[in-house]
């Protein structure tokens, strides 16, 4: 559970997370097979070891379902369609100032400089060429020309998809706040167990 719980400090987004925690829950039911044997048989009432250990493999199950959920919503938000007005203030808003997370504010810092640049050159083509400037530098400008132009195509299909940034930010949202709801649910859990172990011992 310890190492499942450190787990959510892997990228989300990346496959490694949920592959590292199928190999947990595997690695987890392998014990589970070796403890059966050293267990002793239970009579008409349920150890409370057997509890403890079924609420452990749930609670990984639950968090390999939660990384599915959360890299499905990070890789694929590129094909959603745009983020609903609630979600955006209730998850964004809302849930994003309770986990720490702010929505952020994108400012188009290339365009700018891709502007400037762009109206020095429309700016410099009323000037005369010189006789001593050859074929070669007046390529290059060229090439320039065209490169600069394709940036800024690039950059403006990138913000043009504004949703896809925001699905991306709702699942790093969500991400933090089920990591919270796991560590509350953990503790909560093993602190029951500890108090019903202890009177029972009592007993």
């Amino acid at each position: 559970i310890t190492v499942d719980l450190f787990s959510f400090l892997l990228p989300p987004q990346n496959v490694d997370r949920s592959s590292f925690k199928m190999t947990l829950i595997l690695g987890y039911t392998v014990f589970l097979l070796i403890m059966n044997d050293l267990l002793p048989a239970t009579g008409s009432a349920i150890p409370l070891i057997n509890v403890f250990f079924s609420l452990c493999l749930a609670l990984m199950v639950a968090s390999l379902l939660e990384t599915i959920l959360i890299t499905n919503l990070l890789c694929g938000s590129a094909d959603f369609s745009p983020v609903p007005h609630w979600v955006r203030v209730f998850v964004l808003q809302f849930l994003g100032v309770l986990v720490c997370l702010p929505q952020k504010t994108k400012k188009p810092k290339g365009s700018v400089c891709i502007q400037k640049s762009h109206c020095r050159n429309e700016g410099n083509t009323d000037e005369k060429p010189s006789v001593v400037e050859n074929k070669a530098v007046q390529q290059l400008r060229n090439l320039s020309k065209d490169l600069q132009a394709i940036r800024l195509q690039v950059e403006q299909q990138l913000n043009g998809r504004p949703s896809s940034e925001e699905w991306i930010q709702v699942g790093f949202i969500i991400d933090r706040l089920l990591f919270g709801l796991y560590i509350i649910f953990i503790t909560v859990s093993f602190i029951t167990i500890i108090i019903i172990w202890v009177k029972s011992y009592n007993q």
